[in-house]
């Protein structure tokens, strides 16, 4: 059994577009067992990304929201105290602050990140899974 937490790229493209998840990924977000964790970071930053048009939904944020947190039985990756510490604490060569809050949430909880972040994927005190 993994516990995966989903980049938000991941999210949005098993939700919008699953042709662009790789086959490794596709079966590992189906198995049985394995835990799919997504965190309040990735809905903030799924709402910026619709704003600032990088992705076109054709419906509301909110109606897309509401089906995409439903989907393939996601749980929630709270935003702790560990998970602010855990941030206080990463350096990334980029510092997306999305990027060190998803990466501090995996570090914190125990999870591994499901990503195609080429600048996250070669952190090797990360527990990754790239989309390959």
């Amino acid at each position: 059994m993994m516990k995966l937490l989903l980049d938000t790229h991941i999210w949005f493209w098993a939700v919008q577009w699953p042709e662009k998840l790789g086959p490794g990924v596709r079966r590992e977000l189906r198995r049985a067992g394995n835990e799919l964790y997504l965190s309040p970071v990735s809905i903030w930053e799924a709402h910026h990304l619709v704003r600032r048009r990088r992705f076109d939904l054709k419906r509301p944020f909110s109606e897309w929201l509401g089906v995409a947190l439903g989907h393939a039985g996601l749980r929630e990756a709270p935003l702790t105290f560990a998970v602010g510490v855990a941030a206080s604490q990463l350096e990334l060569p980029q510092s997306d602050i999305g990027d060190i809050f998803l990466a501090a949430t995996a570090v914190a909880l125990g999870l591994t990140l499901v990503t195609a972040d080429a600048q996250l994927l070669a952190c090797s005190w990360l527990k990754t899974l790239p989309n390959d």
